[in-house]
Parts: C-alpha cells; structure tokens; sequence
C-alpha cells in the first residue's frame, strides 16, 4: 500500500475538504460565497495546523515570479477557451454558465477573494496537499495527484471545464511550489490570474 494512504492527517484533511465543498455546490447559487468562504477558512486552519508555511524567496522574487506566471497561465486560458470555441462542443454556454455562478456582485466577495479564497486554495491544495504528498512520492508524481485531487473537488459542480481547468492550474502552481517552496509566490500569482480572469479581461 503506497504509504500517503497511511497519512491520516492528508487522508482526514482531504475527506473533510470533500465534505465542505460538495455542501458548497449542493446549494443554491446565491450562498455559494458565503459556504465557500467558511470552507477555505477551516482549510486554512487545518494547514497552519499541521504545516510549516513555507516562504523560502524574498517578497521582490515572489513578485516577480508570481505577476508574470499569473498573467501568463491566464493567457494559456484564453487561447484554450479560444480553441474550444472552434470545437462542435457547446463550451462557449458552459463558460457563460460558470461566469454567471460565480459572479462577484458585492465589494465583500472580491475582499473575500483576495483575502480568504485564493490563499485558502494554495494553502490548503499545494501547502497541505502537495507537500504531505511529496514526502511519499517523488515531486513529479506528487504535483500531478495533487492537482488530480484539487480537480476532484471540483467534480460535485457538474462542470467539466472547471474540473479541467482546475487540475491545470493546479499543475502549474504545483511546479512552482516545488521549484521556489513560497505560497506568498503562489498567492501572487493565483491573484494575478483571478484579477484578469473574473476583472479585467473576463473570457466572456
């Protein structure tokens, strides 16, 4: 048996993250923010918990790591949104539906974006995740299964494109994790794609 099956602690972490998100998009779209939000707190808990944060690079090389790889990783996305488009699949109506459900509608839900939900998801799938993983296997392997992990919990919506996406990004943090060990640098960049993504350039 491989032994991060014997980890209790990614085992009991990853079971309640499943819970917590599976009761986020069980219900309607209108508490999606509020759910989710207490969601990455808990998960935020459980990493200071049990994990060292790990910030081995200063702030100017986080920053300069973190701005140029969100922006580019949020560029990947328009070309594969664009590439899709051409496709006779209808993605083009599921990225409206995914926009539309995660609408950011009040000042509070971009704070809470900015402040909770982007460091509560690097914490939790690369701080917590990734790194119990790595102990077990090797780095390769540890950034795929995590991001495969990170994608499952996006399974309960229904949407195929948001599981995909998020075991895209979740490969691209992944690397950065075990290239620099900084989740000020991945919370950087996660910010950086989410401000051109939900903000300045939606896909829509």
């Amino acid at each position: 048996m491989a032994r991060y099956l014997k980890d209790w602690k990614l085992i009991g972490g990853l079971l309640l993250a499943y819970c917590l998100i599976f009761i986020t998009f069980d219900y309607k779209q209108q508490v999606f923010w509020y759910l989710y939000t207490a969601t990455m707190l808990f998960l935020i808990s459980i990493t200071i918990i049990t994990e060292k944060i790990d910030k081995q690079i200063s702030t100017k090389q986080a920053l300069l790591i973190g701005i140029p790889s969100g922006g580019l990783l949020y560029l990947i996305f328009v070309l594969g949104h664009y590439l899709l488009s051409l496709l006779p699949m209808n993605t083009v109506k599921q990225v409206n539906m995914l926009y539309k459900y995660f609408a950011l509608d009040w000042l509070w839900q971009y704070i809470v974006l900015i402040l909770i939900i982007i460091p509560g998801e690097e914490f939790f799938w690369r701080g917590f995740v990734l790194k119990r993983l790595e102990r077990e296997i090797k780095p390769v392997l540890a950034v795929i299964l995590a991001a495969g992990l990170n994608a499952l919990a996006f399974s309960f919506t229904g949407y195929f494109l948001l599981i995909f996406a998020a075991f895209f990004s979740g490969l691209i943090w992944g690397a950065l994790y075990i290239w620099k060990r900084s989740l000020p640098l991945l919370v950087i960049s996660h910010f950086i794609f989410d401000l051109f993504l939900f903000i300045i350039f939606p896909l829509i």
